[in-house]
């Protein structure tokens, strides 16, 4: 490979897309991970791109509802690149509502998304029909139109595929070369210092179903994602303290047993596979990006947690913006200096 311009470290979702983003830009990029592609949290099964709720504007959210639009076109040009599937779909969620109370504040928040989701998206208040849904005391649920959903690690395999087809090297071992990009996850966190941020762990199945072209399901406090290759995930746990950073336990039966409480459909539904791993979620609970304090032409795209699918297509124009062009549109609330404040 030529001069490089960009060193990526980290493969997964921050790093893929970041190195995407500058390739299509024609910069040459090298992704290095010495785990290989989607071996950290990026390599898990649930992949809900589920929008915050529409109340309380702030910056957070108006970046995560730009990254959420601009999904589709982006996932459709990885396909394209690549020849395979990340898995993505716009199918909608619904949530039961379970009291009078929860009815009202849906309406009003519908009014909110009316306003806010510039009429690209609904969220709305309809009655609960059909098999596919979860129960709800009110026999009313929540509709919106914006959630998404991918097949996480299918989706990080296609970026790395549509890479290399660009001639971007994905490789276990470089030297870096050029500006670099540590998108390095939970170590990444760690490097940056003590107050930037923390793993939390998540543990989740994933069923036999035929559900591919239904919504998404969001009941006790749980995500039910239909696939395109006709399984369904459930997930995920929340865990601060844990000794087995990729074991699963009781804490998953317990999540199957609340999921197929909450929604019937998944009664007799097999489990073929479970899932765990550590996620970096940073202390201001929005991903971190930017550039590293102190170290000159090193920057930090980090802190996706359980968004950071959802907000990966604006993630990495604004870093392309940044390490390519120098132009920084980075929220403040997304500055490495906010994450460690």
């Amino acid at each position: 490979m030529a001069t490089l311009d960009v060193t990526v470290r980290g493969a997964g979702i921050f790093g893929l897309s970041v190195a995407w983003a500058c390739v299509r830009r024609g910069a040459r990029v090298r992704v290095v991970d010495p785990c290989g592609v989607a071996a950290g949290a990026s390599g898990g099964i649930v992949g809900a791109l589920a929008p915050h709720t529409p109340e309380r504007w702030n910056d957070k959210k108006a970046f995560q509802f730009d990254s959420l639009m601009m999904a589709e076109e982006f996932w459709a040009g990885v396909e394209a690149a690549s020849g395979r599937s990340p898995g993505y779909g716009r199918t909608g969620r619904l949530q039961p509502l379970a009291d009078d109370r929860a009815r009202d504040l849906a309406l009003a928040r519908g009014q909110e998304a009316a306003r806010l989701w510039q009429g690209r998206a609904l969220w709305e208040v309809i009655p609960a029909r059909g098999d596919w849904a979860p129960l709800s005391p009110t026999g009313l649920l929540i509709h919106d139109t914006l959630s998404a959903r991918l097949h996480p690690r299918q989706a990080c395999l296609a970026l790395a595929e549509a890479l290399r087809r660009s001639g971007c090297d994905v490789v276990e071992e470089a030297p870096d070369a050029g500006a670099v990009v540590w998108a390095t996850g939970v170590a990444g966190l760690a490097a940056l210092g003590e107050t930037a941020g923390n793993g939390v762990k998540g543990q989740a199945a994933l069923l036999r179903l035929e559900a591919r072209d239904a919504p998404q399901l969001f009941a006790d406090a749980l995500h039910v994602v239909p696939h395109a290759d006709g399984t369904v995930a459930i997930g995920s746990t929340s865990e601060r303290v844990f000794d087995d950073a990729t074991g699963t336990d009781g804490q998953l039966d317990d999540v199957l047993a609340r999921a197929r409480a909450a929604c019937p459909v998944l009664a007799d539904a097999p489990v073929i596979a479970c899932w765990a791993g550590v996620r970096p979620r940073a202390r201001s609970r929005a991903p971190v990006l930017g550039g590293w304090p102190g170290r000159a032409g090193h920057f930090v795209a980090n802190g996706g947690f359980k968004i950071g699918f959802g907000m990966a297509p604006k993630v990495s124009e604004v870093m392309a913006d940044l390490v390519l062009e120098g132009r920084d549109a980075i929220p403040e609330g997304f500055r490495v200096t906010a994450s460690a404040a």
